[in-house]
């Protein structure tokens, strides 16, 4: 068979001789994206139903201040201005929002589909330059890396909050004992996912594999690179499916303590 070759014209928005529904996968991106985007920044804003019992809302952890018995630290301070609405979510959801917006695949998949920079591959573009990432405001994309340490923190605090919901109180006697309920895998899950994306970052791939010309005398070094690597391949599936699970996870927390579900122990 012939290669066809592929060629678009300069300055001419959409322009391309490609055959496929290229604007299928841009387009699929867009809701997405702004479909997450209006529901966690909603459920950002509530500052109520974001616990139940031992569960607590990924998009809400750790709870630095708040009326949850999860709270570290009491709740709300009285240093916030009293014009300002508050929420235990806003003041920690900018560090995992931050590794997200600056991610690699993600750079690439919200380029397309918000900005058209391209639209896709050997389609026309609605501007004629391009600057790169080396002046502003995209430089600030190179703050990817320090956002990944944040990344891994909210993992361990994430991975707390799963040992937690394993253990319920009883509201007759206030004892608390070892159990396992539905919420219980949700969030388990959605730690698991989420520790995916985080762990499949090309940021730590270079930062574990990086620095040297012989990775083969680092042993220690080289295995974790080779399972990091073996993790990135997925990059792009940890991050749809970590971010539709965090989503869901807040969505389920949210109406087990609204009343609307009901939480199963399943022992």
């Amino acid at each position: 068979m012939q290669p066809i070759p592929l060629t678009m014209a300069p300055g001419r928005f959409g322009a391309t001789t490609r055959r496929d529904a290229w604007w299928l996968a841009p387009l699929g991106v867009f809701f997405a994206l702004s479909a997450f985007i209006v529901y966690s920044t909603w459920a950002a804003l509530q500052g109520a139903n974001y616990s139940f019992g031992p569960y607590l809302s990924p998009m809400y952890s750790p709870e630095l201040f708040g009326d949850s018995p999860h709270a570290l630290f009491g709740p709300r301070p009285g240093w916030w201005p009293a014009l300002l609405p508050f929420s235990p979510a806003i003041l920690v959801l900018w560090a995992p929002g931050g590794f997200r917006l600056t991610c690699y695949y993600y750079r690439g998949a919200y380029y397309k589909a918000f900005w058209a920079d391209p639209p896709s591959c050997a389609v026309g573009e609605p501007r004629s330059s391009y600057w790169g990432e080396r002046s502003f405001p995209l430089i600030l994309q190179n703050v990817h890396r320090y956002f990944l340490y944040l990344a891994l923190v909210f993992i361990v605090f994430l991975s707390y909050d799963v040992w937690r919901a394993l253990w319920f109180e009883n509201p007759a006697t206030g004892e608390v004992s070892f159990g396992l309920g539905v919420g219980t895998l949700v969030l388990a899950l959605n730690t698991t996912l989420l520790g995916g994306y985080t762990f499949s970052c090309h940021s730590l791939r270079h930062l574990i594999g990086g620095g040297i010309d012989l990775l083969s005398k680092k042993p220690a070094r080289m295995a974790g690179y080779h399972c990091v690597s073996c993790l990135n391949r997925h990059h792009m599936l940890w991050a749809w499916t970590s971010l539709v699970w965090v989503g869901f996870s807040d969505f389920y927390v949210r109406m087990c303590a609204m009343g609307v579900w009901t939480d199963v122990r399943i022992f």
